[in-house]
């Protein structure tokens, strides 16, 4: 067997062209205009990188971005400041900070000031509360990837034994949570595991966010399951040269391949997909703030 390739790339287009779609809808039928503001705190050029992205990103599908950059030194009482006064503008419906911040700053705070109905990133304690108890919540956009993909390839995902390798509040925990709501078996596995390779051999979905470079082998997955592999992991790649290195994700991708029906590439897998939820988490939050319609299938 020769697993499928799912292309997490082209899917996230589609995601992004549908949430164009709605933003147009609701801006000609009710002037409203979806509006994501983000907060960079220092000078770190990976996040620069991914706060130019996002602004990007959101000006394609005709949605308000709001940037604020901020310098490494500002206080948290500055911070807290600018958080309270996006929780009070209409015209932001989604805030998030990106991260790392400077180390004087706790990240755990800042997601605790942020209104939990305009956390698009689905950190705050609330929103994990909601969605562990079933009930409406803004999801992390990388778990919501995670069901985006796993629906659009399997359809209906109900009685499916799933195993998630991870245990992390970013992303192991709430894929459990919304495999569960969509009615399969879940198994949480992770680093203390017993026989680890015998738990994930009964899984008809694999999600992988353990954070280990090729962790998943190809005779722990049982032929036709479904990976979804979330690891992003940087090894050397001395065949492109000194010092070089490659991106790699948590499976086994070349091993895994041969008995899997269907697997995530890294790069081009999930992560295209966080950016395209992000923006489907702003405009969930302005549909849901100002008592308008959900876009179909871009929720959980």
């Amino acid at each position: 067997m020769t697993a499928q390739i799912i292309d997490g790339k082209a899917f996230a287009a589609t995601v992004r062209s549908k949430i164009a779609d709605h933003v147009a809808r609701i801006e000609e039928t009710n002037g409203i205009t979806p509006g994501l503001a983000v907060i960079l705190v220092g000078d770190d050029p990976a996040s620069e990188v991914y706060v130019r992205n996002k602004h990007k990103s959101t000006i394609e599908v005709g949605m308000n971005s709001y940037e604020h950059k901020l310098p490494a030194d500002t206080t948290e009482e500055d911070l807290y400041a600018l958080i309270d006064k996006l929780n009070a503008d209409p015209k932001v419906h989604g805030i998030l900070c990106q991260f790392p911040v400077p180390d004087h700053l706790s990240e755990r705070d800042i997601v605790a000031r942020i209104d939990p109905a305009k956390d698009v990133d689905g950190l705050h304690v609330l929103n994990a509360g909601l969605l562990a108890s079933g009930q409406r919540a803004m999801v992390s956009c990388t778990p919501l990837g995670c069901l985006m993909l796993l629906r659009d390839q399997l359809g209906s995902l109900s009685g499916k034994n799933a195993v998630v390798i991870g245990r992390s509040n970013l992303v192991g925990k709430p894929v459990a949570q919304l495999l569960l709501r969509d009615s399969c078996t879940v198994t949480i596995a992770h680093s203390r595991t017993k026989n680890i390779e015998d738990v994930v051999r009964g899984a008809d979905i694999v999600v992988a966010a353990v954070g280990r470079a090729n962790f998943v082998k190809k005779d722990w997955i049982k032929p036709g399951a479904t990976v979804i592999d979330v690891g992003i992991n940087r090894i050397p790649a001395p065949e492109r040269g000194e010092g070089k290195t490659r991106l790699v994700g948590d499976v086994d991708f070349a091993g895994v391949s041969e008995v899997a029906a269907a697997i995530t590439p890294v790069p081009g897998g999930v992560g295209p997909m966080t950016i395209a939820c992000l923006l489907a988490n702003t405009l969930t939050a302005c549909c849901r703030s100002n008592g308008l319609r959900e876009p179909d299938g871009l929720t959980a």
